[in-house]
This record gives structure tokens, C-alpha cells and sequence, in this order.
């Protein structure tokens, strides 16, 4: 008779065999599982690295894998800028002097006007009108000087490539309210936009950057620079609607004797013209990023404050008989062209020659580059913009 087998023994056997399968179902597992694992992990990597801002990223190879990763390039987005062309007092005569040529008086420049800027800028130093009476009525006093085109003339600034004018000014209310009404019309039906009012920031878009305008001037009929508790809070205004602020004033004396930053308040027939340092600086503070000028009929240095660049007066530009440039620093003109980034930082600039005729008429060329250059050193020192010979400005 066979001999039975222990049942002790018989479960103990069972139980191995189980146990043995278990263990090879579980190193199974962990083979599968750790495999996955270290496959998303490479995964994760390579995806990482398509998101850092790098040229070329590689992503690092495994133990446990000897499948080849794909080299993943990626290109950084260039930072958003725009670029601003900007020219001083801007007129096409005035009543019983007007060009015969309107429609091509700016065409010797209209290709550096334009350049490859998004907004184009002028001081409009007079009216766009066809009203009577203007602010010097029946005076014969050789100081009061009224300015005046047809409402048509609007059309050549848009023609010559101007996108944003200026009203605050001391000529803007030349011939009255009606007057300015009159201009503004005819800015904005020329396809312009305007600056310069009372409480008025102008915003605009220049490429993937909104950028805000505000003008001022030493006069209650404008955005006034003498009231610095409202321009602060305009230049607040255009700051919060917008990415960048330009702001413009129209300050100072002059004259050829008008050519120097003072640093204090400059009178011109007994009226007070501001301190165009201080509120210029002002302005900078407030978050401004860019601050041009004109008024003194005489290009002025350029400076650097916080970074950001002042140019305190780019001068005449055109007049057709308006203005006195008949020889010496009064032929002197320019063209200024600022590239910023979206926080208003300087990024690049060039101020371009320009030189007046007699009748006022714009002319590329001339010395301004070596004037602006000069002035910028002796009024700001180390805070003065650097030029080289073809204008290229850089920050100190």
C-alpha cells in the first residue's frame, strides 16, 4: 500500500507554487510599470525643455531607454517695440502767405518724416481755418503773430506721413475757439489724431503697444504746465489707458540767445514759459517714457534722466515765412526718431539734419547733429545723450 503524503506537506508544496507565480507576476509588474515611468519622465523633460526660451535644448538620455530624444528648438519671441518720428513747430504759412507748392512742400524730407516709425509727430504751430478775427485784432505791435491755413492744408500733413499734431501751443488759439474747432475737425478728417486739449490723453496703437499722448503748454486754454497737480494726474490718466506715455511741452524763451536749459522758470515778453527741466523730469516721474519739446524756435540738447530721453526742443521745422531762419543756428532743424519697448525704455534713436531755407522749407542736411551734440554736453554733462556723426544717439 503507497504511503500517503504528510497533508502538512502536500499545503506547503501548493502554497510555493502559488507564492513562485506570485513573485513572477510581480517583477512583471515592476519591469512594465518602471519602464512607463522612465519614459514619462524623459517625456516631461523634453517637454520642459520646449518651453524654456533657449535656442537649442536636448533633452537628457536614460538608463533605461536607448531610443534616441529629438533635439527641440525654440526661438524667443523679440520684445514688442514701436518707433516714434517727432519734428517741432510745423505750419504751411499763414493767411496772405501761403506756398504754391503745399502738397509737395515737406517731399525733400517726407522719406526721413516717415522712416520706419508707427506714429509721426508735429508741433502744429497755428490753425487749420477759414474764421475771422484773430487774437491780435487791429494791432500793429510787431510781437503778436496769428497763424493761419485753410482747413484743406490738413490733408499735406497726412500726406507727408503725420499721424498725431499738437495743440498746445501758444498759437492754437489764434483765431478763437472757432478756430481750434475748426482744426480739430480738420486733423481728425485727414485721418490725424490730436493732442494738447484740456484733460485730454490720445491713445493710440502702434503694433502690439498702446501708447499714450499728452501735450502741454504755459496756458490755461491747454493742458497746462503750470498746474502740476493736474498734469500729474493727466499724465496718470494716459499712463493707466495705455503702455507707454509720450508727453510733449511746448516751453521755454526765444531765440538764439534761447539755446540753454536753465534749469529755472524762462520768461519771454513777460510771460513765464515754464521750467522745462523740472517739469520735464515731472513728467518722467509720473511714468512717462519719452518727453519731447519745441517753443524756443532753436534746437536744444538732449538729455537722460532715469533712463528715459528728454529732448527738450526740436525746433522749427516748417513755416513758409512764420518764422526768422534766415541764417546761422536759425537754419538749424532735425527729425528725431525713439524706439521704446513697452515699458517705455529707450531702445534705440537717431536725430536726423535738417536744414531750413529762407522761407522756412525743410532740407535734409546740415549741422544740427554737431549743435544738439554740443549743447547736450554743456547743459547735462554726464546725463547727456551721446551722438555719433550720422546721429545715432545711445544713452550716456
Amino acid at each position: 500500500m503507497a504511503r500517503r503524503r504528510p497533508q502538512h506537506l502536500a499545503v506547503s508544496s501548493r502554497t510555493g507554487v502559488v507564492l513562485r507565480r506570485i513573485i513572477m507576476v510581480a517583477i512583471a509588474v515592476v519591469l512594465l510599470v518602471g519602464g512607463g515611468y522612465v519614459v514619462a519622465k524623459r517625456d516631461d523633460k523634453a517637454a520642459v525643455s520646449r518651453s524654456v526660451p533657449t535656442s537649442t535644448t536636448t533633452a537628457p538620455s536614460t538608463t533605461a531607454s536607448t531610443q534616441p530624444v529629438a533635439s527641440v528648438e525654440s526661438t524667443t519671441v523679440p520684445e514688442a517695440t514701436f518707433t516714434i518720428s517727432a519734428v517741432g513747430d510745423t505750419m504751411l504759412g499763414k493767411s496772405g502767405s501761403l506756398p504754391p507748392n503745399p502738397a509737395t512742400y515737406f517731399s525733400a524730407v517726407d522719406a526721413e518724416i516717415r522712416g520706419d516709425a508707427q506714429i509721426v509727430f508735429a508741433n502744429l504751430e497755428g490753425t487749420f481755418s477759414d474764421v475771422s478775427g484773430s487774437k491780435c485784432g487791429d494791432s500793429t505791435s510787431g510781437n503778436c503773430f496769428a497763424f493761419q491755413v485753410p482747413p484743406s492744408f490738413s490733408q499735406h500733413f497726412a500726406g507727408a506721413g503725420f499721424t498725431v499734431l499738437n495743440t498746445a501751443n501758444n498759437h492754437s488759439h489764434d483765431f478763437g475757439s472757432a478756430g481750434l474747432d475748426q482744426t480739430v475737425t480738420a486733423i481728425r478728417s485727414a485721418g490725424m489724431v490730436e493732442t494738447g486739449l484740456p484733460g485730454q490723453a490720445t491713445v493710440v496703437q502702434a503694433g502690439a503697444i498702446r501708447v499714450g499722448l499728452v501735450g502741454f503748454a504755459p496756458y490755461r486754454e491747454t493742458a497746462s504746465m503750470h498746474d502740476l497737480p493736474a498734469a500729474r494726474a493727466l499724465i496718470g490718466k494716459a499712463r493707466e489707458q495705455s503702455d507707454v506715455v509720450v508727453v510733449y511741452m511746448h516751453a521755454g524763451a526765444e531765440g538764439t540767445d534761447a539755446q540753454h536749459v536753465t534749469g529755472e522758470s524762462e520768461l519771454y515778453l513777460g510771460e513765464d514759459r515754464g521750467n522745462a527741466q523740472q517739469f520735464a523730469h515731472m513728467a518722467i516721474d509720473e511714468g512717462a517714457g519719452l518727453v519731447l519739446g519745441s517753443g524756443p524756435h532753436v534746437l536744444r540738447g538732449v538729455e537722460f534722466y532715469k533712463g528715459r530721453l528728454i529732448a527738450y526742443s526740436l525746433g522749427n521745422f516748417a513755416g513758409y515765412t512764420n518764422f526768422n531762419t534766415s541764417s546761422g543756428v536759425l537754419t538749424n532743424s532735425a527729425i528725431l526718431h525713439v524706439t521704446l519697448n513697452r515699458r517705455g525704455e529707450f531702445q534705440a534713436g537717431r536725430l536726423v539734419p535738417v536744414t531750413l531755407t529762407a522761407k522756412n522749407q525743410p532740407l535734409p542736411g546740415g549741422g544740427s547733429v554737431a549743435l544738439v551734440e554740443r549743447l547736450s554736453n554743456e547743459d547735462f554733462g554726464p546725463a547727456a545723450a551721446h551722438f555719433t556723426s550720422d546721429g545715432t544717439i545711445s544713452a550716456p
